[in-house]
Formats: structure tokens, C-alpha cells, sequence
């Protein structure tokens, strides 16, 4: 039985993975230690506790943040998506079979961040968002080329202590030439420039 709100906690029901976790919290606990602490969703990974390394990264409604700098009290109410959350049964979501396809890993502690990072990128891409190194930032462009230099700018929060940045660039562009070939009315030339980065 959860312990009863008090002047510095609160009641909370948490949606994580399609799946509603109700639980007492402590103003101050981070999203990443109720995850980890509290629910044992122990995927998503605690490198720096700062916001700067990425491995507590996971899907707030659909848009990637680091866990250790929310509060759990804050995600109330949202849709929240761990690297466990990721696969369909034993299928593997698109950018998993690309990690594990490509070796995007080596150690794989930074690994769990990563995917939902690019699975986050992949979706920002074909919605247009620009990044600091595109060219065309004007809306009426539409997605920018997805160039090495554009995967690597969205990926760069980021980090991989083992340096396995060239596989997980190419990992990333497998998974955007996937998504872009299921999409409706997927560019061929953006699906092109996906597979040259792949290669």
C-alpha cells in the first residue's frame, strides 16, 4: 500500500508504456527515479544526473527529455514511452533492429537513451523541423535532407563513451529510410540521401 500524500509528496498516476502506475512521490523525485526506483523500469539508464549525457532519455508525449531533470509529479497526465515501451511483443521497433542490425552499441549503457532519442529525431525529421545545421529553414522547404550532418547535429545530446558514433548514425538513417518508406507519400529523394548515409 502506497504511504499517504503529505506537505511534500503527492499521489501520482503515471502513464508509462500504455500502462497506469499509480504511486505517492516525493516532490523532488526525478522521473528517472521513480522509473527506476519505484516501478523497476530499469531500461532507461542514470549517467550523469545533470541532463548532459542522455541516457535517461525517454518520450514525454511523443517528444524525448531526460528523465533525471523532470519530476515525476510534473509528468502526470502525460503519455510517457521507456526503451521498454519500444518493441511490439518479440518485434523490435524499427530503430532497435537498426541498432542491433549496424552494432549502433558496444557496452550499452547509452544505448536505451539513444533509441528513444532517434526514434524521437526520425519523427521531428518528417514533421520538418529544422536543426542547427540545415539549410533551409523556411517551413515551405520541408524536411531537410537526412544527411549524416543532419543525424549527427539531432543526435548530439547524446553521448557514447565506447565512440560507436558511426554506427549509430547509420543506424539512425536505416530507421528513417524505413519510416519514410511506410509513410504516406514518402519522398523517394529524402529516402535516397537516408540510404547514402546508411551505406
Amino acid at each position: 500500500m502506497a504511504p499517504a500524500p503529505s506537505s511534500t509528496s503527492s499521489a501520482v498516476v503515471l502513464n508509462i508504456n500504455g500502462e497506469k502506475y499509480q504511486m505517492t512521490v516525493d516532490h523532488r523525485t526525478t522521473l528517472l527515479d521513480a522509473l527506476r526506483e519505484r516501478l523497476d523500469l530499469t531500461g532507461t539508464k542514470k549517467g550523469c544526473d545533470q541532463g548532459q549525457c542522455g541516457a535517461c532519455t525517454v518520450l514525454v508525449d511523443g517528444r524525448r527529455e531526460v528523465s533525471c531533470l523532470n519530476l515525476a509529479v510534473a509528468a502526470e497526465g502525460s503519455e510517457i514511452t521507456t526503451i521498454e515501451g519500444m518493441a511490439e511483443g518479440d518485434r523490435l521497433h524499427p530503430v532497435q533492429q537498426a541498432f542491433l542490425d549496424l552494432d549502433g552499441y558496444q557496452c550499452g549503457y547509452c544505448t536505451p537513451g539513444q533509441i528513444c532519442s532517434a526514434v524521437a529525431v526520425i519523427e521531428e525529421h518528417a514533421a520538418g523541423w529544422p536543426s542547427a545545421v540545415t539549410d533551409d529553414v523556411r517551413p515551405e522547404a520541408g524536411p531537410p535532407p537526412l544527411t549524416p550532418d543532419e543525424i549527427r547535429e539531432r543526435m548530439s545530446g547524446n553521448l557514447c563513451r565506447c565512440g560507436a558514433y558511426v554506427s549509430i548514425v547509420q543506424a539512425v538513417a536505416r530507421a528513417a529510410e524505413a519510416h519514410e518508406a511506410t509513410a504516406p507519400g514518402g519522398d523517394a529523394n529524402q529516402g535516397g540521401t537516408a540510404k547514402e548515409a546508411a551505406a
